[in-house]
């Protein structure tokens, strides 16, 4: 007798037996990291009984997810509560909702993310670590956090000339992540290894229509001979034109945060 057909993996809104929130499940990125029991759908067939929440939808199971995002202690904090908006801070306003954007259509969202652009201080990192956090615990969604520059350190660290497999190891869990936030995009110098990884990190995520969020402290405008490199001086030009169209640049302004609270402090 043929064993039974695997149902499609997608994202179902499933019932918590606790509350009467209404949670989507994780999007399985294949059937070698689907739930063996439920195979990604949030609901598990049981013989004679019928259909009942899968046991991967239970708190246990969003906390590892939370555990396995390697969301940093400092950040770990972020809401979308608590990101900081004065009221003449209109471009942070427009930030912040931008996020609650991404967050509350996420189940029909086609894979285009957002790239946070502003000097150090504004709190870019806080609202893509909130907005990886709330995507966690509403959909379970698996989420990576990296720092640009980590990243590409772990990526070398585990470099092997004969084989490739150790550096895949690394880069695998990147591709796959449902959401990946990408903090201090060109912060690494830009060499030719530096651009062939993320073109092909940012390539592998386009086409399989994943959802990243960057940040990053370089601008796209040069307003004088002063300013220095601008993000497509760090990246390069064909990367720079590959997140036009896989991400929506919100420009964020305003005083470095960290320097204002000291100064409040003092």
């Amino acid at each position: 007798m043929s064993s039974p057909e695997r149902p499609e993996t997608k994202r179902l809104r499933v019932v918590s037996s606790s509350t009467d929130e209404v949670q989507p499940n994780i999007d399985s990125a294949g059937d070698a990291e689907a739930c063996p029991r439920c195979f990604g759908t949030g609901m598990e067939v049981m013989p004679g009984e019928g259909a009942r929440r899968c046991s991967c939808q239970t708190p246990d199971y969003r906390a590892k997810l939370f555990q396995s995002a390697r969301i940093p202690p400092r950040y770990q904090h972020c809401t979308i509560q608590n990101y900081v908006t004065g009221n003449d801070e209109t471009s942070k306003w427009a930030a912040k909702i931008e996020a609650d954007r991404i967050i509350n259509d996420f189940l029909v969202n086609d894979g285009r993310g957002l790239l946070f652009v502003g000097s150090v201080g504004v709190g870019k990192t806080h609202l893509a670590v909130a907005l990886l956090q709330e995507l966690i615990q509403r959909y379970q969604v698996r989420g990576l956090f990296y720092q640009f520059g980590a990243l590409l350190r772990r990526i070398q660290d585990s470099y092997n000339p004969v084989s490739r497999n150790s550096e895949l190891t690394v880069l695998e869990p990147v591709f796959q992540a449902d959401v990946l936030v990408l903090d201090e995009l060109g912060a690494s110098k830009p060499t030719d290894w530096v651009r062939d990884t993320m073109m092909q990190i940012i390539n592998t995520r386009y086409n399989d229509k994943r959802l990243t969020i960057f940040t990053t402290n370089y601008s796209d405008v040069r307003r004088n001979d002063k300013d220095g490199e601008i993000l497509e001086d760090r990246i390069g030009v064909p990367l720079r034109s590959r997140l036009y169209e896989m991400c929506k640049t919100v420009v964020i302004e305003g005083d470095d945060y960290r320097k204002r609270k000291l100064a409040q402090t003092v």
